[in-house]
């Protein structure tokens, strides 16, 4: 995977040959970040972690706005989990990402600076700080090979939410989150995450997309599948897929404490 070497490896590419390449998690092109693109990226990633500090969490959900999805009222494209290993230590976004457009992803764990170092469409973060019960959990989920096994390669970007044929990013974290907020050993795999979304009555906002974009996004993109979608609802343009906002949803049901901190 091209341009996902640590920052300061980046800023070095920077400084010899004036740009860096940002692909991972969308279509692979040719188009390098500008020198004044990585520089936004990179303020917007101090800011992120200040807001971090102040907020004297040790987990958080961090978005970014990768793309403009205002025609379905989302406003961050992509969600990642955000650790620090201990009290003054180092913080780390744990993802899911798109390999380059095609039907793969993999796992990512990197610093701030390269979650932000990509093309962004507006340069500016959302932080969702959940409460200190619900972060306990969170890190003691991230000290086992559960978020692994919630991973399911097989990307769609607008996989179904209560199917597991596919995943998409935003899903992997909604899922890791109902491991740590279900009873302990109730949640496992990404059959008793959905079961248990299924016991809260859980259902994601729903996205209309019509007959005209899904042919279109089926026969160009890889990485954009309709099959694992209820028939009805599909042929309806009703799309029941895992956005940024819809685990802002699930976090604002499970857990009252939490905090929703904007960063622009």
């Amino acid at each position: 995977m091209r341009g996902r070497s640590d920052v300061r490896a980046l800023l070095l590419a920077l400084l010899l040959a004036g740009a860096v390449d940002a692909r991972a998690g969308q279509a692979c092109q040719d188009k390098p970040l500008s020198p004044g693109e990585v520089i936004r990226s990179m303020n917007l990633a101090q800011r992120t972690v200040q807001a971090l500090e102040s907020s004297g969490a040790r987990v958080a959900l961090v978005s970014r706005a990768g793309q403009d999805l205002s025609r379905y009222k989302v406003r961050y494209s992509h969600m990642g989990i955000v650790v620090r290993d201990h009290p003054q230590g180092r913080w780390t976004v744990v993802h899911e990402l798109n390999d380059c457009g095609t039907a793969a992803s993999g796992l990512y764990y990197e610093g701030m600076g390269n979650f932000f170092l990509t093309d962004l469409y507006r340069y500016e973060a959302q932080l969702i700080i959940p409460g200190s019960a619900l972060q306990d959990r969170l890190a003691a989920l991230f000290a086992t090979r559960t978020p692994l096994r919630m991973h399911t390669p097989r990307y769609n970007m607008l996989a179904y939410v209560y199917s597991t044929q596919y995943q998409n990013s935003n899903q992997w974290v909604l899922e890791n989150l109902a491991a740590a907020s279900a009873p302990p050993g109730d949640v496992a795999t990404r059959e008793e995450a959905q079961a248990w979304l299924k016991g809260l009555r859980y259902q994601p906002p729903t996205l209309e997309i019509p007959a005209t974009v899904r042919l279109g996004a089926r026969m160009f993109r890889a990485n954009v599948a309709f099959d694992d979608h209820p028939f009805d609802r599909r042929m309806a343009g009703q799309i029941d897929t895992v956005t940024t906002e819809a685990v802002r949803q699930l976090v604002r049901a499970v857990d009252p404490q939490m905090k929703t901190v904007v960063i622009d």
